[in-house]
């Protein structure tokens, strides 16, 4: 695969933009990242998955993918090998990426702890 073919898969989601976010080009929903090319070199693009898609895809096709470096990778960051990936599956991996922005409840709304009396008032 290569980066425009990267680029296009990203692109193809309602509302999906690219930007560029430390000289990378990252692609955005409603301004938050789900993947980006270029990271950490042009070797790679950066997958946005949960760590439990992280696994299967992983487990899916280990030539393909691999976790981003530290707690980033830990938090299910997922490199894509670029030379190794194929349209199919990288496109269902950043489908999952984008119900994750788009399905998903945002961090800055999300509770940080369960309220100590259970929720009841």
């Amino acid at each position: 695969m290569t980066a425009d073919q990267f680029r296009k898969l990203a692109l193809k989601f309602p509302r999906a933009i690219e930007a560029s976010h430390m000289n990378h080009p990252d692609f955005r929903i409603e301004g938050k990242i789900f993947a980006t090319l270029g990271y950490p070199d042009d070797q790679y693009a950066m997958i946005k998955l949960t760590p439990a898609q992280q696994r299967r895809f992983m487990g899916e096709a280990a030539a393909m993918f691999k976790p981003c470096s530290g707690k980033w990778g830990e938090h299910g960051a997922t490199n894509v090998i670029l030379r190794a990936a194929r349209v199919g599956v990288i496109g269902e991996a950043l489908s999952a990426a984008e119900r994750n922005i788009v399905g998903g409840e945002s961090k800055a709304t999300a509770p940080r702890h369960k309220p100590r009396n259970g929720g009841r008032n």
